[in-house]
């Protein structure tokens, strides 16, 4: 399964796939000088509002959610140091 981590001004949102549309959407918000865009979410409910604008940080992250089935606990059987913060150099 593929989660998108979606992280907007350093607060994280994580959506389901597929996300074409939703890039769209943001993408259209941004470069019409600001705009609303409603963020899915990953399980039931409404959804949230986000006012995107020109200059905001946002990124996007891909995730590989999956049953390896490996006994030790972990799903992805990947060197935990993989997942270190990537903000922790500045």
């Amino acid at each position: 399964m593929k989660i998108h981590r979606l992280t907007v001004d350093g607060k994280d949102y994580f959506l389901p796939d597929p996300i074409d549309e939703l890039r769209a959407q943001i993408l259209a918000a941004i470069q019409g000088g600001g705009g609303y865009v409603t963020i899915p979410p990953l399980r039931g409910g409404p959804g949230i509002d986000i006012l995107f604008s020109p200059g905001m940080p946002v990124s996007w992250t891909q995730l590989d959610i999956g049953d390896s089935g490996d006994a030790s606990g972990t799903s992805s059987g990947q060197d935990p140091d993989e997942f270190a913060d990537p903000y922790s150099s500045l």
